[in-house]
């Protein structure tokens, strides 16, 4: 094989090579979870004196699932980062058990940052992978999860050779062996005393009454030392003070001992009762759902919730907020029972591995689940597997092209089908006619431009989903769907509503967001009087009579065409109870999606010269009080963004504000000594966020109107203001006047990119030229955390003064060669307290090694925090 790789990359015609003559990639630090004691310091000492044994090339990690082999594995990733022998060169592969050469091959170029050919087959995926890897000298590739033997030749991964690492984790020793690993280490189970310390932490380290204490010693010995299972159960008691609750957990501890040849017996049991635990069958339902989706699937929270609404699973609530509410309260259970995790952030779920597979066990005996996601399927299932008695049908995230025609699956008892993430572009006409029991369709994400006709059949369908069907131009009739609750056409090509859409008198959401939708007729929303949710495309104004009829509307995303048509909205989305939430945009044109997608929002945006109009006079455009974030995009505005704000009733109580693409604007605010000024009060006393793009003729934060001397400071100007962003503002010299920095106390990140003419940012003199600031001065900004200076080429000062930044974690300095001292880091005799990093340009070594220093070390104490890298976030 090695030998037919090589022919490979010979004969390859790679004129401009592999896309890597300019970027070397190199890992991402992981969230490694705390280790827990001896144990764990065991098995990473035994590793890591292996990984740094150049003799040994290949380390397999086994042990039981659940046992901690991926935590020890990504410590040592972690720390092999900073091993100067691998240069940053360690990458995190994660295989899971259905796994294919295709996405294994594609997984690893995304961690090498590799783009194969166009069209390339796996031999030539092969051979770039090979070629990638021979070029970056000595590296770590870390397979995690492994579940059997895998041809590394086949894959592209070269035979190990000095200075290249293979790491796997399996819980198969003979996989270990199979894969040629030269150390193979056991990564054992906790022992008595640190399973009951992690129990214990589990618990929250609470009082306990010694008897309970008795319980959660015998609790814990029955979790044999599996970290997994000790967070898990313990998690599922947390809270728990009843002496009675505790004995009756025991019991059910003992009893729920149902051992399954897929899963460790000493396991399954623990987590089956973790399930058993949940008690209300609301939770249990909820849970079971998310195992629908693949293996390691990131799953978006607020598009689980609305699964959770529209499949009933959860109690009945009077508003969609209220509903909400419940499905966050439920997966945060459910994530405090150990039975779902966060991912990277707080907006996404998903299960382990071993929780998983005891879900899909259990839908295995009741509630009968299918579930075939992620496993690479090429085509549907055969029809002897679609059995009467199945309930939910998964088959998202596969590569089914086509269903076979006369295709007609018997399942009178589904209620979901879910055929998400699909290449699909047809389905028979006989699908769907022996499922007429159907209440959940997904399609979304899949190549179809026709939906079959025996959809409008369903009649018991309560969920459509075809979101970002990006071909899809034509929907049959909806007439008998009476039951439809749901309905997403977003970011599909229809033009024209479906037929039968005024029929859908149940109706509750409704989105055509980023549809090809080409007018509303006037009167189908206004016989939908049920809709909570309605999210329209911004390119069209809506029937404004129609919408101001939804008594029950609680989300809306729209246009209007008229300052008067937004009062009038605004007016009647102020009135609803609960308050509302909103994405409402004054003669939008093109708005970027992610405007859209914000769940929750509260948001008003101005575009197409919608503030051109000369009868606007002051306080003549409604904002809603309880708005949140305010954008202008070529809206006209033009003098002072104050100014703007004078023309918007209730805009004091905007906390994120963005202006882009605005001609005319000069400034922030005009500054000067009339009492007229005063009176008009503080616009931006609630502002938190400021972003500022692409505006030609801004000149900076503030403009006086005659002698600088005698312009007041307005007080609490910019008291709340935590985010200043600014992108291409050319015209602007000098972003914060000295004497004004005491309007921004609490300033925590400050990001300038790309402004041409920009040579300081805290100016060190007035606007009449005299002088503020010298070199001894202090320039104090308490609550500064990141700087951010990008392509700044005239930029000479950050600030002349001493500047005192205890706060200061991340300074990103890129392509700012005129700058020769870094403000915030200058006549220190040590680092920043909170300082984490300062990233610099890669090709500007040479201007680092240049900047000047008052503090004689500065260059040596500073020099473990830097990092040179074409990476900027």
């Amino acid at each position: 094989m090695t030998k037919e790789v090589m022919e490979l990359v010979e004969q390859s015609d790679f004129p401009k090579g592999l896309f890597l003559e300019v970027d070397e990639s190199i890992g991402q630090l992981m969230l490694t979870p705390p280790h827990n004691g001896q144990a764990f310091l065991q098995n990473f000492d035994d590793i890591w004196a292996s990984l740094m044994d150049d003799n040994i090339l290949s380390i397999g990690i086994y042990g039981m699932g659940g046992v901690g082999k991926t935590t020890v594995a990504m410590h040592a990733h972690d720390k092999l980062l900073n091993e100067p022998k691998f240069s940053g060169h360690v990458y995190w592969i994660t295989v899971s058990q259905e796994f294919s050469i295709h996405k294994l091959q594609s997984d690893i170029a995304q961690a090498l940052k590799l783009d194969f050919a166009r069209g390339s087959d796996e031999k030539k995926r092969a051979a770039q992978l090979f070629q990638t890897f021979q070029k970056r000298g000595s590296y770590v590739l870390i397979l995690d999860d492994v579940w059997e033997q895998i041809d590394a030749e086949k894959i592209g991964i070269p035979p190990r050779r000095d200075g290249c690492k293979l790491v796997i984790t399996s819980r198969s020793k003979e996989v270990c062996h199979r894969m040629g690993c030269q150390r193979i280490i056991k990564v054992n189970t906790l022992s008595k005393q640190e399973a009951w310390e992690l129990f214990f932490k589990k618990l929250g380290r609470v009082e306990l009454h010694l008897e309970v204490e008795e319980i959660c010693k015998k609790m814990a010995k029955r979790c044999g030392g599996l970290p997994l299972a000790l967070v898990t159960l313990a998690g599922s008691m947390r809270g728990v003070t009843d002496i009675h609750e505790w004995r009756d957990a025991s019991e059910e501890l003992k009893e729920s001992c149902m051992g399954r040849a897929d899963m460790e017996n000493e396991v399954l049991p623990i987590l089956l009762y973790s399930y058993d635990r949940l008690r209300d069958p609301k939770l249990q339902r909820c849970f079971l759902y998310c195992s629908l989706y693949p293996e390691d699937y990131p799953i978006e929270r607020e598009v689980l919730i609305e699964i959770f609404i529209s499949e009933e699973l959860m109690d009945r609530r009077l508003s969609w907020r209220a509903e909400n509410d419940q499905g966050h309260a439920i997966l945060n259970q459910l994530e405090r029972a150990c039975l779902l995790e966060r991912v990277w952030d707080e907006y996404h779920v998903k299960m382990h591995d071993l929780i998983r597979d005891m879900a899909l066990g259990i839908t295995k005996h009741n509630r009968r689940y299918m579930v075939k996601a992620g496993l690479h399927l090429r085509e549907i299932p055969d029809v002897q597997e679609w059995t009467e008695d199945l309930d939910k049908i998964s088959l998202m995230k596969n590569s089914i092209g086509e269903i076979s025609i006369g295709m007609s699956p018997n399942c009178p008892r589904l209620s979901t089908l879910i055929l998400s993430q699909n290449p699909l572009k047809s389905i028979p006409d006989c699908f769907f006619t022996q499922m007429r029991g159907l209440c959940t369709l997904n399609l979304s994400y899949t190549s179809m431009q026709y939906l079959p006709h025996s959809i409008s059949n369903l009649e018991n369908l309560t969920t459509l989903l075809l979101t970002r069907c990006f071909e899809l131009k034509s929907v049959p009739t909806l007439e008998k769907l009476r039951l439809l609750k749901r309905l997403d056409l977003s970011y599909t090509k229809i033009e024209e509503l479906p037929e039968g859409v005024e029929s859908l008198t149940n109706l509750k959401v409704l989105n055509l967001v980023g549809s090809s939708l080409s007018m509303i007729p006037i009167g189908i929303l206004h016989s939908l009087s049920l809709l909570q949710r309605l999210r329209l495309p911004t390119h069209i104004g809506v029937p404004i009579e129609d919408v101001l009829a939804l008594k029950q509307l609680e989300d809306f995303c729209g246009s209007v065409n008229s300052v008067c048509d937004l009062n009038r909205l605004i007016t009647f989305l102020q009135s609803m109870m609960p308050p509302s939430f909103y994405s409402i945009f004054l003669i939008s044109e093109f708005v970027e999606p992610s405007h859209l997608e914000e769940s929750r929002s509260k948001l008003v945006c101005f575009e197409r010269e919608s503030l051109m109009d000369s009868s606007l006079g002051e306080g003549k455009i409604l904002l809603p009080r309880d708005i949140e974030k305010l954008l202008f995009s070529s809206s006209g505005l033009s003098g002072s963004l104050a100014d703007g704000f004078q023309m918007l009733n209730n805009a004091r109580y905007v906390k994120k504000c963005s202006v882009s693409s605005e001609d005319e604007i000069e400034c922030i605010i005009r500054l000067s000594s009339t009492e007229d000024q005063q009176s008009r009060g503080v616009p931006f006393q609630s502002l938190e966020e400021l972003f500022l793009y692409w505006l030609p003729n801004f000149i900076g934060l503030f403009m006086w109107e005659g002698k600088a001397a005698v312009a007041p400071l307005l007080p609490g100007i910019f008291t709340q203001l935590t985010d200043l962003d600014i992108v291409e503002c050319n015209k602007m010299k000098k972003l914060i006047p000295w004497s004004f920095l005491q309007t921004l106390p609490n300033l925590q990140k400050l990001e300038v990119n790309s402004c041409e003419e920009i040579e300081e940012i805290i100016g060190d003199e007035d606007d009449d030229g005299s002088p503020v600031i010298n070199s001894s001065a202090e320039v104090t900004m308490p609550r500064l955390k990141k700087l951010k200076l990008c392509s700044l080429p005239k930029l000479k000062s950050i600030c002349k003064g001493m500047m005192i930044c205890d706060s200061i974690e991340n300074i990103i300095i890129m392509k700012c060669t005129n700058l020769k001292k870094v403000a915030p880091l200058d006549g220190q005799p040590s680092p920043p307290p909170s300082l984490k990093e300062i990233r610099v340009d890669a090709k500007g070594k040479e201007w680092w090694e240049s900047l000047e220093w008052e503090h004689p070390n500065a260059n040596n104490f500073l020099q473990p925090f830097v990092k040179f890298t074409t990476i900027v976030y």
